[in-house]
């Protein structure tokens, strides 16, 4: 019999539930001083690799949970209900970092970096640069072969993770006359010599995440260090990122999630005409719109986990489930503000955060137009 998509495991539903009573008690206190002060604290970090959410899909043999990927989109999901600086943290360390080394790494560099991303080290991302936003493979940072080391010079924008990261996975082109061809990927530490953090953005939203420039200048990385072969680094991206939109899907259906959440609750406490304006149907039939969207973009999200977790094509399933999330996210976060009142344009008010932190999923790990483009490829036999 097929069990269908929002049919739980028993395991599942219990992690589930321990992500959610953790992110309601000890994360929710925290909020809005976190997102003031652009920080998230140490401590609450700290806890997340004591908990086992910075390993999820680890093996045990190297510290790890050895969970499923699905496992961690629902971490992702009820993290960002609360919190979605707390989920894009936990997502870019699973979904894009650990998710390279995992498919990617040799045995001898999952020994050296897979214990420490499970215990105590965040991994980061740098692919991003200035000139190549949704053009990635313009990048300009390159890596001179030196024989046993390459020299790294570059700088990389809208790191996430950049600040706390210990290790980055970094690319960089090999033989730039090979263009996107001579693209490698490298881990590099960050107490490396001449790699340096840089300026930390002042975002709009998701400010308690950390977003910052990395900089390489004459950075000395151990060839041993090289993720996959020479020229391999152009594929190591397009399939990493292809799962991590998954994860940024799983992100914004919890961000609508917890913003409906705040305005259900609302809608049956606040007093006009007498009456709760949850019994005027006007409420109800846009909180009922506002379900309907949140369920028809967890289905995707789901399916396209289900699909990669099979080994089945799935990457226009995640394209269309992170295109179609984010736009449900922003619409319900905003739809939920008006339900609010004027009180929800305050920054008491939760879904105020909810809605500044919504807009990002349209943008990164691919913008929606992106996510149109490769859809359209793929429905047009193009891929």
């Amino acid at each position: 019999m097929t069990t269908p998509l929002t049919v739980l495991s028993q395991e599942e539903e219990l992690f589930r539930a321990s992500v959610r009573q953790f992110a309601r008690e000890k994360i929710a206190p925290q909020v809005r001083a976190m997102d003031e002060r652009g920080e998230f604290l140490p401590e609450l970090l700290a806890e997340f690799f004591r908990l086992g959410w910075m390993g999820i899909e680890i093996p045990e043999e190297f510290g790890g949970a050895g969970a499923s990927f699905f496992q961690c989109l629902l971490a992702i999901e009820e993290l960002s209900a609360v919190d979605p600086s707390a989920a894009v943290i936990v997502d870019v360390h699973n979904t894009v970092a650990i998710k390279a080394l995992l498919r990617w790494a040799s045995d001898d560099q999952k020994r050296r970096f897979l214990p420490r991303l499970a215990k105590d080290t965040i991994g980061a991302y740098a692919l991003s640069e200035a000139g190549s936003g949704s053009d990635a493979f313009a990048l300009a940072t390159v890596a001179e072969d030196r024989g046993n080391h390459f020299l790294l010079n570059g700088r990389k924008l809208w790191i996430t993770n950049a600040a706390e990261a210990g290790l980055f996975i970094v690319f960089a082109n090999a033989d730039p006359a090979a263009g996107y061809r001579g693209i490698t990927a490298f881990v590099v530490e960050r107490d490396s010599s001449g790699c340096a953090v840089g300026r930390k953005e002042d975002k709009l939203g998701i400010r308690a995440s950390s977003t910052c420039e990395l900089i390489l200048e004459n950075c000395p990385v151990p060839r041993e260090n090289m993720i996959g072969k020479l020229g391999e680094g152009y594929k190591i991206a397009i399939e990493t990122l292809n799962e991590g939109r998954i994860g940024i899907g799983a992100q914004m259906v919890g961000l609508a999630q917890g913003a409906l959440d705040h305005a259900l609750r609302y809608a049956q406490e606040r007093q006009q005409f007498g009456k709760p304006i949850a019994e005027f149907q006007a409420i109800q039939f846009q909180l009922a719109e506002l379900a309907t969207e949140i369920e028809a973009a967890r289905l995707m999200v789901y399916n396209a986990a289900r699909l990669c977790e099979a080994g089945a094509g799935f990457i226009k399933e995640a394209a269309m489930a992170k295109y179609f999330s984010s736009q449900a996210a922003e619409q319900v976060a905003s739809a939920a503000i008006e339900i609010f009142g004027g009180y929800g344009f305050v920054k008491d008010c939760p879904v105020e955060k909810l809605y500044r932190d919504a807009k990002i999923g349209k943008i990164y790990e691919g913008t929606s137009n992106m996510q149109l483009q490769t859809i359209a490829k793929l429905l047009l036999g193009k891929q």
